[in-house]
């Protein structure tokens, strides 16, 4: 059976919007017909390149009019048969729409603000939760997921947990689908040997909980180690002060925000995340495809795509000394980063594609329809 999918962004970088575009595309390989509707960018634009039908949709934060009225203009053009929503922001309006539309809806729940990371087993606390945000964002989400034919997606059992236990959505209403890379990132051949020297790359938004600065600052006490930096965000002063007060301006390389990672991402011996909070970064699994093993921290569902020792290593969120130590291990060892980064790429092409992920949301549609 074809079915016409609409996924809603309301953002335009980030991993939730890498996961849609690799599901909007599957989708469209699978013989659906697959919309993605966000606001502009590349994103959009590589969608569409590979079949999918995209719509310019920006709704802002706060009460937008105009964005509601725009968002329920394209549910009347384009009569989806589902909705998927894939950020906080679109959970929102996209549930009060399907419920008016009468159409059924899927979200997926990719994280969590700062003030409830603490709730999410594995995670750090990253800032006190304050009742207003235990009102939004636990009594606000029971609320929406009781929506008539809708369901909760995460992407790993971190993140089912927390909307079980602290969110209070009964079992029926919760599917853990993990994210997937798409194929163009299993298509492109793995790089062999490279030069002299060796990097690690980092990959994702520069916001506190990934602990930035933190990174810097231990990659600075792991000689000869490059450290490439693929991102923006808030936090970019910070981590600007950071690389100048660790002295290791000339081993630091900060690319900023880059619509197609793949490029940086292979020109690097192994990727780190020092984050205090996780769920499935795409980034993990971008760079785990690439064929490169990681360092990352033991938070969220990192533990449930990571195989300590196998494919890459994992350390204690806020331990600078263990992440030091990784670094150093890896950095120094050749042999031990080939073996891993192939059993990464393996691990990804095992469990986490695209392909994959698309059948599994199939079966979650199919429910709620």
């Amino acid at each position: 059976m074809t079915l016409r999918v609409l996924q809603l962004l309301t953002q335009a970088r980030g991993g939730p919007v890498d996961h849609a575009v690799d599901l909007a595309l599957e989708l469209a390989a699978l013989g659906h017909d697959s919309h993605l509707a966000g606001p502009p960018g590349p994103h959009l634009d590589r969608a569409a390149v590979g079949g999918v039908r995209t719509h310019r949709l920006v709704v802002r934060r706060g009460v937008d009019a105009v964005g509601l009225r725009s968002a329920a203009a394209l549910l009347g053009d384009v009569r989806p048969d589902l909705l998927h929503l894939q950020d906080r922001r679109a959970g929102l309006v996209g549930r009060a729409l399907a419920r008016w539309r009468g159409l059924p809806a899927v979200y997926t729940l990719h994280g969590v603000p700062d003030q409830l990371a603490g709730l999410v087993p594995g995670n750090l606390p990253m800032a006190p939760a304050r009742r207003r945000d235990r009102l939004a964002y636990l009594t606000g989400e029971r609320l929406l997921a009781a929506t008539p034919r809708t369901a909760v997606v995460t992407p790993c059992e971190a993140l089912s947990a927390y909307a079980r236990r602290e969110v209070g959505l009964p079992p029926t209403r919760v599917r853990t689908v993990p994210n997937g890379v798409g194929r163009a990132w299993l298509d492109a051949p793995v790089p062999g040997p490279r030069r002299t020297g060796v990097a690690a790359a980092w990959l994702g938004v520069m916001e506190p909980v990934k602990r930035v600065p933190e990174l810097v600052r231990a990659a600075a006490r792991v000689p000869d180690l490059d450290l490439h930096l693929v991102g923006d965000g808030p936090e970019r002063a910070r981590v600007e002060s950071a690389v100048a007060g660790a002295g290791s301006a000339d081993r630091v390389r900060l690319l900023g925000f880059r619509p197609d990672p793949v490029t940086h991402l292979r020109a690097a011996d192994l990727l780190v995340l020092a984050s205090a909070a996780e769920a499935c970064p795409m980034a993990l699994l971008q760079a785990m495809a690439s064929g490169l093993p990681v360092v990352a921290t033991r938070v969220g569902g990192v533990p449930e795509i990571v195989r300590d020792g196998i494919d890459g290593l994992l350390v204690d969120a806020g331990s600078e000394d263990q992440l030091v130590t990784a670094l150093r291990t890896l950095s120094a060892d050749a042999a031990l980063r080939a073996r891993m980064g192939a059993a990464a790429r393996r691990r990804v092409i095992e469990r986490f594609t695209a392909e994959r992920c698309a059948r599994a949301l199939l079966a979650v549609y199919e429910e709620v329809g």
